[in-house]
């Protein structure tokens, strides 16, 4: 199933029942008073936050959406029943924008939920005119439509770690090592084209799509994945010992590059808290294996550690270093 990280739904509450003609029939009253009821209340419109991240791709094929009709009136005097209300369950992190009036809600916390649309009132049975005047009424009033809008869904992603770093720099892999994400991995830019998402002891893990130099101005697969590491708990930024290839300063270059673009993210959105360059971050050097001079990968180590950044270094063909590590952040996570 794909991801599907925001959609455009059609919604609307329910409509109120219609109020209803009736008159009372009793024995040897053959002309009996009004006794039309009134139409139920059509069913509010909720949104409702889950812990399912793939949930909007369920909506891929229908984007319309209607709570329960409210009841018409009875007779005896009797009301209709209400509407069901219908609930729209959510991935948490998602944000809902009423395409109409601007107004917008988010869901943060599981089973979090908000009414965005109201029920129509059921109109009024012919028992409600009555009066000393009027003894047979015959009037009676529809129910009012429901509120009804057309929302935006956008899914700003809820991870423990994002994982980031160039196209390549072995974050799928990672990912693929840690948990049972199964994310695509490939030898080429952007094999990630959605993120994706891994359970670590319980801890969510995210796989951010490889930003490339530019992505905060909307370049390659940019603006759209820079927005789901704002509500990333904390970074872990991969560096690649394949961008020794660039030169002595290569894999610096490299993560700089990547810094880069966070800060200027940053300004682009004008944050002021929980700037995504200020995230709590640790540095993992990759594909050690590819790399035969111990000396090179100290000198590595000893420039990253400059950074005041926990630095590790990391090769999936060593199942004790990737036990190490998965020790490691474990409890990372943990102090977290």
């Amino acid at each position: 199933m794909a991801f599907i990280d925001e959609i455009t739904i059609e919604a609307e509450a329910g409509r109120g029942g219609d109020g209803v003609v009736r008159w009372r029939q009793e024995k040897f009253i053959p002309k009996g008073g009004p006794a039309g009821g009134d139409g139920g209340r059509g069913g509010d419109f909720y949104i409702k936050a889950v812990r399912d991240i793939n949930i909007l791709a369920r909506y891929k094929a229908k984007k319309s959406f209607n709570a329960g009709r409210g009841e018409d009136g009875k007779n005896k005097s009797l009301h209709g029943k209400s509407g069901e209300d219908f609930f729209l369950e959510l991935p948490i992190g998602s944000i809902v924008t009423n395409l109409e009036t601007e107004e917008k809600w988010q869901l943060n916390t599981p089973d979090e939920q908000f009414m965005i649309l109201k029920g129509g009132y059921g109109g009024f049975g012919n028992e409600h005119f009555k009066s000393s005047t009027n003894t047979t009424p015959k009037e009676w009033h529809p129910g009012e439509e429901g509120e009804k809008g057309r929302f935006h869904i956008e899914l700003e992603l809820f991870a423990d770690i994002g994982l980031v770093g160039l196209p390549n720099a072995g974050k799928s892999s990672l990912l693929n090592a840690l948990t049972n994400a199964d994310a695509k991995v490939g030898e080429y830019a952007f094999t990630t084209l959605d993120p994706n998402l891994g359970d670590f002891y319980g801890f969510i893990i995210a796989d951010i799509p490889g930003i490339i130099e530019g992505a905060s101005e909307g370049k390659g697969l940019g603006v759209k994945f820079l927005r789901h590491i704002k509500r990333t708990k904390m970074l872990a930024h991969l560096v690649s010992f394949e961008n020794l290839s660039l030169g002595a300063t290569g894999m610096m270059k490299a993560y700089k590059e990547i810094r880069k673009e966070l800060s200027q993210y940053d300004k682009k959105l004008n944050l002021q808290n929980d700037k995504l360059s200020e995230k709590e971050e640790i540095i993992i050097l990759t594909k050690i294996d590819t790399v035969s001079d111990d000396k090179v990968v100290d000198k590595a180590v000893k420039a990253f550690e400059k950074l005041d950044k926990k630095v590790f270094l990391l090769t999936l063909y060593d199942d004790k270093i990737i036990k190490e590590f998965r020790d490691n952040l474990v409890k990372i996570l943990e102090k977290k």
